[in-house]
């Protein structure tokens, strides 16, 4: 097995790798674990496969979550590795700190992490924790320095900024305003990372999102 083999068995299933790393004692892995891979949706290809999915279609709560444990669990039982969930816990597992010591994933200038592939539309369904300790890829260059940084003014509201931590109320109320259509139809900080210009998300997909981040939210 290796990651180019895994990275084939992901993208399958509508997956993707979003880094690896070789654990330490400070990371937290289980006991035994080689390797850790990051995994990702396969964007914008997986969004047709989960729609298609009866998670999505059997009106029960959490159907990307649900569809994410089906999926990745037969990944894992197929590559023999334990799948690992943000939702484990608690105690729960340290997914940044796993996604930024693959070398692929760094805090961005408004906050929340930019990765090497995905920019800011960076997400981690689950990790997968493999025996082996296979060989990595080299680890790219972080991009955010010889960038513009369109991410650091693109908040119409400054939700999301270099200047303070982000600021989820003030966020969630322009989004419900007749002012935040256009950030129902995706963050438009997330779609200002020049990374993720060829990482875009069906408007369909964003939607949901967007509408997962506001359930519950009241003003």
């Amino acid at each position: 097995m290796t990651l180019t083999d895994l990275s084939g068995a992901a993208r399958g299933r509508g997956l993707a790798l979003r880094g690896a790393f070789h654990p330490e004692a400070a990371d937290r892995a289980p006991e035994g674990t080689g390797t850790i891979v990051m995994i990702g949706p396969d964007e914008p290809r997986f969004w047709p496969l989960f729609t298609a999915a009866p998670e999505y279609r059997d009106g029960a709560p959490d159907p990307l979550d649900r569809w994410s444990r089906r999926v990745i669990d037969a990944l894992a039982q197929e590559v023999g590795a334990t799948a690992l969930y943000p939702s484990d816990g608690p105690p729960y597992a340290p997914f940044i700190r796993w996604a930024e010591r693959t070398g692929t994933a760094w805090p961005s200038p408004v906050g929340p992490l930019v990765q090497a592939e995905a920019g800011l539309f960076i997400s981690y369904r689950a990790a997968l924790a493999l025996p082996a300790r296979l060989p990595l890829s080299d680890a790219p260059a972080q991009p955010c320095p010889r960038c513009a940084r369109p991410c650091e003014t693109a908040c119409p509201v400054g939700a999301l900024s270099p200047d303070h931590p982000y600021d989820v109320p003030r966020c969630k109320a322009h989004i419900a305003s007749d002012a935040g259509k256009a950030c129902r139809a995706g963050c438009l900080v997330r779609r200002a990372c020049p990374v993720a210009v060829d990482f875009a998300r069906l408007p369909e997909q964003s939607a949901f999102h967007q509408s997962a981040f506001m359930r519950n939210w009241r003003p």
